[in-house]
């Protein structure tokens, strides 16, 4: 942004407050030293841009006076003070549509970050203005729908840190010369990138620690569109979701105060909780996606598509993590983490599911999880709890027919078809896990990176037609609380 005379003036007297900071100091560090150096290359084009905008609104004032005294001869030429509102050069600009205040002003491109004033200012009052920034950048970035916004504006009140890490993201990969340039790249035509979008390339590649590719788009990125459009994985709509911005997700957790009836002038006793630190570690996940140079070149919006077919990749690789997902190079998924714990519940009856044993479930979890508990099993243990009831009597399964939603004792019931689907004899079946999901927590490390390959070669190693892109991303996933869970092993 090209700056009003007004705001040279008070760039200037923060440059000059800035210099006589570092000028005072004994010893100068690099960094100093670098700083001093961009600061007195700064207001000395600060002030040439001061003295060049008082030159033409003296020669403008000069201009309207003499057109004055040509209409009005043969009186003497007098030179007015002040200059139209509005005027071309800003000296006398509107103060409203051209506020004093560089700080006033600079949301009019909030993806300029180089009207943030970085020095005399801590990290955190930084990391405030790129978020105020970010929000901004939200309610105008292009290619999304509302539903994307709000839930890109709850990612970052919520889980932004106090540098504005993932602010410094949003604003990097939403503007629209990034969003141009990523779109050419999709479709392989990097050599039309221009000059403004070759930078804001550079800008999101500078926030990132891999050796290529490039940020998918905020306003594309998976991990936004599955929250706002919903998840097909069903654990993914009841779990806790956080955002994690390093490697490692770390969380609080506390076992509950002990209280006590206390008799009168008794000396209170120590109830203060045990705390723990839950951690979430995240993994890499890849992907790639395949697509002809002719469906490539017939597409009228292939960045949108990308976006949907990483989204989709994305969804369908996690509903298996986070069942039964490892934990080494993986999330850990439900039934990972409570096998071998104390959450689990065994059949009444050797190898045999039965009805008795949901109401087993049901009543082992404590008191406290089961205001907010969900099922979850295959559909066909599902149905196996439809046909306990045969003669009405039980009433096991409410709305039996509208299977909207699908309920079991009052709760929701969710699928996942990476469970036990049927009761193996002589084995574990652990064939229903019921609890509170929010001690279920899937971490999301918000960027993902794509890389466009432009030729697909066949095993003759010559070229099939095709080109794609493969996708790179983190995700974990992990129960911080087991004692939140029961899960029935029928065995």
């Amino acid at each position: 942004m090209e700056l009003s005379h007004p705001q040279a003036v008070i760039r200037l007297k923060d440059i000059k407050d800035e210099l006589e900071r570092l000028g005072n100091k004994t010893d100068l560090t690099a960094e100093d030293e670098q700083q001093f150096d961009e600061l007195t290359r700064e207001f000395g084009e600060v002030d040439a841009h001061r003295r060049h905008l008082e030159r033409k609104a003296a020669l403008d004032r000069v201009r309207s006076a003499a057109s004055v005294t040509e209409r009005r001869r043969p009186a003497a030429l007098s030179v007015e003070g002040g200059s139209p509102m509005g005027g071309a050069d800003g000296y006398d600009a509107d103060p409203i549509l051209n506020p004093d205040s560089v700080e006033d002003a600079r949301f009019r491109n909030p993806w300029d970050l180089s009207e943030v004033r970085t020095f005399s200012r801590s990290p955190e009052e930084v990391g405030q203005e790129l978020r105020a920034r970010a929000l901004c950048a939200i309610e105008r970035m292009k290619g999304a729908n509302d539903s994307v916004r709000s839930t890109a504006t709850e990612i970052l009140e919520a889980w932004d840190d106090k540098k504005g890490t993932i602010a410094r993201m949003c604003l990097a990969t939403s503007s629209p010369e990034y969003l141009r340039a990523w779109s050419k790249l999709a479709r392989g035509k990097g050599h039309m990138v221009s000059v403004e979008e070759q930078k804001a390339l550079e800008r999101a590649m500078s926030l990132t620690d891999s050796a290529g590719g490039y940020l998918v788009p905020f306003q594309l990125d998976p991990t936004v569109i599955i929250t706002s459009n919903g998840s097909r994985n069903q654990i993914r709509q009841v779990a806790r979701q956080v955002v994690a911005t390093g490697d490692v997700w770390n969380g609080v957790s506390a076992g509950a105060v002990s209280w006590r009836w206390a008799a009168e002038g008794s000396e209170a006793s120590d109830n203060a909780p045990t705390f723990s630190q839950p951690t979430v570690p995240v993994y890499k996940a890849d992907g790639f996606v395949p697509i002809s140079i002719e469906a490539l070149e017939d597409e009228a919006n292939v960045t949108t598509e990308v976006g949907r077919l990483l989204a989709f990749g994305k969804d369908s690789l996690e509903a298996a993590a986070f069942t039964t997902g490892s934990g080494s190079g993986q999330p850990t998924g439900i039934i990972t983490a409570l096998t071998g714990t104390s959450s689990i519940v065994t059949s009444t009856t050797t190898d045999t599911f039965a009805s008795g044993d949901v109401y087993k479930l049901d009543g082992a979890l404590p008191a406290r999880y089961r205001p907010n508990a969900a099922w979850l099993a295959n559909r066909n243990i599902y149905n196996l709890v439809r046909q306990f009831d045969s003669s009405g009597g039980t009433n096991l399964w409410e709305r039996i027919g509208a299977d909207v939603p699908p309920m079991l004792l009052g709760r929701p019931a969710l699928e996942a078809e990476d469970m036990d689907g049927v009761v193996n004899a002589t084995q574990e079946n652990y064939v229903a896990v019921y609890g509170d999901w929010e001690n279920y927590v899937i971490a999301d490390r918000v960027g993902m990176t794509v890389e466009f390959i432009p030729h697909l070669v066949g095993a003759n190693r010559r070229p099939t037609g095709q080109r794609g892109w493969y996708a790179y991303y983190r995700v974990g996933a992990d129960s911080v609380n087991d004692g939140a869970f029961r899960m029935l092993n029928v065995t």
